[in-house]
């Protein structure tokens, strides 16, 4: 039995001691949603293993079609339970929790998605709170002016006066530091996990130059902004081919760029892949490129650098990272600086080795029984009262 999965048992020792039976999570969407990203992955890496210490663990989100009732689904040892659409969730979780007190044998998870659930209101001292990221200019991707601006100001001067005295997990230094900026204190850095299945296997690289670019297809990870990049690298890099793995609401607007730039040829529209297929795709690419705006941490660059694959991604908070700059990939002022990066690293196949070498380390340290020991730890200290020091803030 590892030590993070003996840490795993102790922190839920700590909380059966302190009277916890019972988690109660809190989140937009879950695994099963069809828009279903890296913090619903995350979310469910962690909760299944808090399940399988003993806790039950129940998972609240959102219906991800209108119309639909209350669907309660097993998944890996805890229990989903969906009720309410894409925005009236929020208010049915907070009315529901001010009109009851919750049991004393629970302690509360609220994961905050930009828009939050308000749990100090209404959860006591037994909670803690998953913040990945801000989403600032990313509300005018999703919402019409003015609600884009109200949306921003909320999150980042309202919302923060409820949870000055919350102990807040995130998922990296540079997101932490975002946090920080808008009023939040009581914060720890636990970085997500990786799965043992992504490693190495140089006897699938490609034997001509391949990018992949993975994730959901949303405003927000600016695909489209990659592809455009990409096709000017290819004026110096004319044999280079692109994977496109992914699904969501902007796949019309991507094909129809494919389409209209006559891009079919060199870029292969892969949607969503199972597990497996993912890892290849990884071990073919000599490059991982990502130009989203905001990310918590960028969970596919990592996924690359276990199977030795570098990364070129915007220089964000969350990228900062998942990505070591110049060591294990580079990151670059914006969309627009890809192009170049690309065309650098593929044309230094030296540096991609010592990159991708590099890259496999760094992703050695993130392991997902370890981040559930954390998490756990975390929750267990709020519970109890303890103090956390976090050194790396």
């Amino acid at each position: 039995m590892s030590d993070a999965h003996d840490r795993v048992a102790a922190a839920a020792g700590q909380l059966t001691a302190a009277g916890i039976a019972r988690v109660e999570s809190f989140a937009w969407r879950d695994l099963g949603d069809p828009e279903a990203g890296g913090s619903e992955l995350h979310a469910d890496q962690i909760l299944q293993r808090w399940a399988a210490a003993g806790i039950e663990v129940v998972h609240r989100t959102s219906i991800p079609r209108r119309g639909g009732v209350t669907e309660t689904i097993e998944r890996s040892g805890y229990t989903v339970v969906r009720q309410g659409g894409r925005f009236d969730v929020f208010a049915r979780v907070i009315l529901r929790n001010l009109l009851r007190r919750t049991p004393s044998d629970t302690a509360i998870l609220e994961i905050w998605n930009g828009v939050p659930f308000l749990s100090p209101l209404w959860a006591g001292h037994r909670r803690v709170v998953w913040v990945h990221h801000l989403h600032r200019n990313m509300w005018a991707d999703v919402l019409p002016q003015p609600l884009a601006a109200a949306a921003r100001v909320f999150e980042a001067r309202i919302a923060p006066l409820a949870y000055r005295r919350t102990r807040i997990a995130t998922l990296s230094v540079s997101s932490a530091a975002e946090l920080r900026d808008v009023g939040l204190r009581s914060l720890k850095v636990i970085p997500p996990g990786i799965g043992a299945r992504f490693e190495p296997d140089e006897s699938r690289r490609s034997a001509s130059p391949s990018v992949v670019i993975v994730g959901r297809l949303a405003p927000v990870k600016r695909q489209q902004k990659a592809l455009e990049a990409l096709e000017r690298a290819r004026l110096h890099v004319p044999d280079l081919r692109v994977e496109l793995i992914g699904d969501g609401p902007d796949r019309e607007q991507i094909e129809r760029w494919i389409d209209d730039h006559d891009a079919a040829g060199w870029v292969a529209r892969r949607g969503f892949v199972a597990d497996e297929a993912l890892v290849e795709a990884y071990q073919r690419a000599w490059l991982v490129v990502s130009a989203s705006k905001a990310e918590g941490w960028g969970m596919s660059l990592t996924e690359a650098a276990a199977c030795g694959t570098p990364a070129v991604a915007t220089d964000i908070a969350g990228h900062r990272g998942s990505v070591i700059h110049g060591a294990t990939g580079l990151l670059v002022d914006g969309p627009e600086a890809i192009a170049a990066a690309t065309v650098e690293l593929l044309g230094d196949h030296a540096w991609r080795l010592e990159m991708g070498a590099a890259g496999i380390e760094h992703a050695a340290g993130f392991g997902w029984d370890d981040v559930a020991a954390r998490h756990l730890e975390l929750l267990a200290a709020a519970v109890i009262g303890t103090p956390v020091d976090d050194p790396e803030l």
